[in-house]
């Protein structure tokens, strides 16, 4: 729960920073000690694992996501996501079956993604010479069109950092709508599997 909090707190201040302009330095400073103390904490949170983990690198190798998230902290919110699914099985068995909770883990990944990646991208872009988003609505624009893999390419990002955040975005996307696609042709096969297996009525 720490951990959440802090994660929470961490896109917070970040989201401050990038899309309060004209707000005093006190309070700029205070959002990036808030944002690097909260990444302080998930580096020692994933040194003590580590640690007391005993596996050596074989650590980094078997938790690949923990250490994205500790180099890339703005993926931390998904954390989030994993913490739901846990409260879920502590008290008992999760009240949604498999396919609904695919789908709804999806979607919430999806918003978590979308919000930092238009956050990330309308950081690097909104003062590039020649930009097409001098507005986080913008960013938002591109970052839903992106996720969908739908490109309209009427904004598009032009800095180097900002066309690698969009291949991430690209890359999570297309991860994202396979997931969402193959659960829901899954549980469609299921349904249906199950209707062909039903005799006649009073059989």
């Amino acid at each position: 729960m720490p951990l959440a909090v802090a994660s929470l707190a961490f896109l917070a201040a970040y989201a401050v920073r990038v899309l309060a302009r004209g707000l005093p330095d006190a309070v700029l400073d205070l959002c990036l000690a808030v944002t690097l103390a909260a990444w302080a904490l998930f580096a020692v949170d994933y040194a003590v694992r580590w640690r007391l983990s005993g596996q050596g690198l074989r650590f980094v190798r078997t938790h690949v996501l923990d250490t994205v998230v500790l180099l890339l902290p703005l993926l931390r919110p998904l954390r989030v996501v994993k913490l739901y699914e846990a409260v879920q099985r502590r008290h008992g068995r999760p009240r949604l079956p498999l396919h609904a909770r695919v789908i709804a883990y999806a979607g919430m990944s999806t918003l978590l993604l979308g919000f930092t990646g238009a956050l990330a991208v309308f950081q690097q872009e909104r003062d590039a010479p020649g930009t097409t988003m001098p507005a986080f609505g913008d960013a938002v624009w591109w970052t839903c069109a992106t996720l969908t893999t739908v490109g309209y390419g009427d904004v598009t990002p032009v800095t180097p950092l900002g066309r690698l955040i969009a291949v991430g975005v690209m890359m999570i996307g297309m991860a994202l709508l396979a997931a969402v696609t193959g659960t829901f042709a899954s549980w469609l096969l299921q349904a249906f599997a199950r209707e062909d297996g039903e005799g006649p009525p009073g059989s």
